[in-house]
């Protein structure tokens, strides 16, 4: 069998702001780390179908030099919990979404139930901000779309440590 990368979706819910800003910036760290990773992003709802990221996501994630402008949301799907090694939920709400997706599809024969140990939240290696949600800035203020990038970043960080402290995990046979 072939080796394949490993692959990682972050998840929130309209896939415009945190879970976009969380791909990025976990490309980031995973291509500073020389790490071989696929990243993407999608969220639990459908209300942005192929929508760039909001624009106040885009411009403080500009402003730490990340580009989302070439990203497009979508909504997660059935193939996706085939191919994701790992999906990185942003906060309980979305985490208890794809969960209760999960439960459906295997109620209905069409996935296994083992899926659920590959879905937690975004926060669960960091240490600066354990299990915490990134909150949803959509509605709030400026120093919430900065808020998300700053979690996003101390994550990612995480992740990647973790994932250079176990390399076994990384290693996925297609």
């Amino acid at each position: 069998m072939a080796s394949s990368p490993y692959q990682v979706l972050c998840v929130c819910l309209g896939n415009i702001c945190r879970s976009p800003t969380a791909e990025i910036v976990l490309k980031h760290y995973v291509k500073l780390a020389g790490l071989s990773i696929e990243i993407d992003s999608a969220g639990t709802s459908n209300y942005h179908p192929n929508k760039a990221p909001d624009p106040r996501t885009q411009k403080f994630a500009r402003a730490r030099g990340y580009d989302l402008s070439h990203l497009r949301a979508r909504q997660i799907c059935r193939e996706d919990y085939d191919q994701f090694d790992l999906i990185l939920a942003m906060d309980e709400t979305n985490l208890s979404d794809l969960k209760w997706q999960i439960n459906n599809l295997v109620q209905q024969g069409e996935l296994d139930a083992s899926v659920l140990d590959r879905v937690v939240l975004m926060s669960e290696q960091d240490r600066n901000f354990f299990r915490q949600a990134i909150p949803d800035p959509y509605f709030g203020q400026a120093s919430d779309f900065e808020r998300v990038i700053v979690q996003c970043e101390s994550a990612a960080q995480a992740w990647v440590e973790y994932w250079q402290a176990n390399p076994e995990i990384l290693r996925r046979q297609s």
